[in-house]
């Protein structure tokens, strides 16, 4: 039965690459309102920077939209962010849910906001990594994004510990990344 539901999940996902639209929940959907960032942002970037949230991972949709929507109203409410910072924010259970999105210049890595996308894991992973349905989610996002032109087909995989001083996206979750297609290990002296 998982088996099944997986494959008719990958079979959703794949369609919706298709579309343009990567599979990912509109922040008017997920957060009730539509997003209020106006600054547009370039299509293809070239820069993907990786990050993590540090509050408790979600596996649930229910607990993955309280998620999100609690970084969202941090941003805006105690930040004075214009709307939530990330383009994008990756669940436990798979999912995508929009930021900034594609389109947007997000407030997520001072100095690259205007040329890159942010794609935040939701959950600590300093010492464990993410789901194996967020890791593919990420995979097909990036997928989609070179098949839509929202990313360059060279684009640079980057931690965001690389260009700020931060832990994030934690150890493992990094470790993880380094051996992934496009990874730069060393983006601060390439992409400045």
């Amino acid at each position: 039965m998982k088996i099944l539901l997986f494959l008719a999940l990958v079979c959703k996902m794949t369609v919706d690459a298709k579309e343009g639209d990567c599979g990912v929940i509109p922040i008017s959907q997920w957060g009730n309102s539509p997003l209020k960032r106006e600054d547009p942002l370039p299509n293809p970037v070239n820069i993907v920077i990786i990050q993590h949230t540090v509050i408790p991972e979600c596996v649930s949709d229910e607990e993955c939209e309280k998620a999100a929507n609690g970084i969202r109203n941090y941003h805006i409410n105690k930040r004075g962010f214009t709307d939530i910072g990330q383009s994008f924010l990756i669940g436990g259970n798979g999912r995508i849910y929009e930021g900034a999105g594609w389109h947007r210049v997000g407030a997520h890595t001072l100095g690259y906001n205007r040329r890159s996308v942010a794609i935040s894991f939701i959950g600590d992973f300093r010492k464990k990594i993410p789901s194996a349905l967020a890791l593919k989610a990420l995979n097909s996002l990036l997928e989609c994004g070179v098949m839509n032109n929202y990313l360059a087909k060279d684009y640079n995989l980057v931690a965001h510990s690389q260009l700020s001083m931060t832990d994030s996206p934690g150890e493992m979750l990094r470790k993880q990344l380094e051996s992934w297609p496009h990874w730069l290990d060393n983006a601060k002296d390439v992409l400045n």
